[in-house]
């Protein structure tokens, strides 16, 4: 099964704003198994735009188009794939009153070429807009399928990921069940998982394996082909039982979870919370763990102490711990953890200190990062970085082995299954 993906918007060629939507799409097809081998952006011009539709009907099954929904005249998306397919335009009413809704509640003025966002294709499914007001499309044809989605990033990745994701695979396979699972994994690069899976990638057949990686994680996808999805989901658990036996030390969830969301389940599970004293993430770990929605019953709060001072004023560390073993170090990492957990009263503390770069700290070469966790009675942990890569790479890069190591932690205590 072929796709390719279509940006629409002029902005994009002059180089105002990024395609993200592409990798973002392109990542969750190959989930699913769908090849992309195009990614076309054609600006705002339906002559244009029409040569792009009839170039992609000639090399894809599936042409997906980002941008080009919204109520402005150069939004010319649906009118030209409407006139192409020779479809009418029709009101949906779900849409129209979303939008009348949203104007009254904002207390603004509802122009009349708004109405033009609630506009859909004639036959196809409506995908549903909830973060924004132009609503997405999934129209099938004899040869083609064709996805229309919103530019801005923010309502098309949750409108992809919940309301069109799931209509793929029985769009796009009728003959048989086609189930697809991903495994997902942190603190193993790609090169070390796909040796110690070699063999199952080598003599695949069916369930199908494919890693992937992104954003320092490295992900397997399972996908099985079968009459039912009872039949399919019986083949995935076999070869998962298989990965899990010799790698399942690294996996840390499944599908649509992330390190924060699986972290956020294991405490709320547990009624257990969380605070943080952060130095060189000076807030990120506490931001990327409120971007969770949920977060809130766990997370408490926290502090940057990005200072030698505010370590020992504010949060109280030791001088004597920091002169002794320099900022840098398990111990004043440990001793953060313990102070904030004290301070707000949690069952769990987080300290990170490092080098985040381009310059080491004193005798620590840049990259080098402590993480420290306290957690109940039991004696404070440390975990060591060696980090390579760009200043603000380093902290992200942080954040995410403090989430991957919390979750480690908390399943060596009983507190979690894979």
């Amino acid at each position: 099964m072929k796709a390719e993906i279509i940006a629409v918007g002029s902005e994009l060629l002059l180089g105002q704003i990024s395609n993200t939507n592409a990798r973002f799409i392109s990542s969750q097809l190959a989930e699913l198994g769908i090849d992309v081998y195009y990614h076309t952006v054609v600006g705002d011009n339906p002559n244009r735009l029409l040569d792009s539709i009839k170039i992609a009907e000639e090399r894809a099954d599936l042409i997906i188009f980002s941008g080009g929904l919204g109520p402005t005249k150069d939004d010319l998306t649906k009118e030209t794939i409407a006139k192409h397919l020779n479809k009418n335009l029709v009101l949906d009413d779900h849409a129209i009153m979303y939008i009348e809704d949203f104007f009254k509640r904002s207390g603004r003025m509802m122009t009349e070429n708004n109405k033009k966002q609630a506009l859909v294709l004639e036959g196809c499914t409506v995908l549903e807009n909830k973060h924004g007001m132009a609503p997405g499309m999934l129209l099938s044809t004899e040869n083609h399928a064709y996805m229309l989605l919103p530019g801005p990033p923010k309502e098309l990745e949750p409108m992809f990921q919940f309301e069109a994701k799931p209509l793929l695979p029985k769009l796009l396979y009728k003959e048989n069940v086609i189930m697809s699972h991903v495994i997902r994994f942190y603190g193993i690069g790609e090169a070390e998982l796909e040796t110690q899976v070699q063999d199952l990638l080598d003599n695949q057949t069916n369930p199908t394996l494919a890693p992937l990686a992104s954003d320092g994680e490295v992900t397997l996808r399972l996908t099985a082909k079968a009459d039912t999805e009872e039949e399919a989901w019986k083949s995935i658990e076999i070869l998962q039982a298989e990965i899990l036996n010799r790698v399942g030390k690294y996996v840390y969830g499944y599908n649509n979870e992330s390190l924060a969301s699986k972290l956020r389940d294991i405490l709320i599970d547990n009624e257990l919370t969380i605070s943080a004293a952060e130095s060189m993430t000076a807030g990120l770990f506490q931001s990327e763990l409120a971007a969770v929605p949920g977060m809130g019953v766990a997370l408490v709060g926290g502090v940057i102490t990005y200072t030698e001072e505010v370590k020992i004023n504010q949060l109280g560390v030791k001088k004597e711990t920091i002169d002794e073993h320099s900022v840098v170090s398990s111990q004043v990492a440990e001793e953060m953890a313990i102070r904030v957990k004290e301070k707000f009263n949690t069952t769990i503390g987080v300290g990170i200190t490092g080098a985040a770069g381009p310059d080491g700290h004193g005798d620590q070469p840049a990259g080098t990062v402590w993480i420290g966790i306290a957690y109940g009675d039991v004696a404070p942990i440390s975990y060591k970085l060696n980090l390579s890569g760009m200043r603000n790479t380093n902290r992200l890069r942080t954040v995410k082995f403090a989430i991957h190591y919390l979750i480690r932690l908390l399943r060596e205590e009983g507190l979690s299954k894979i």
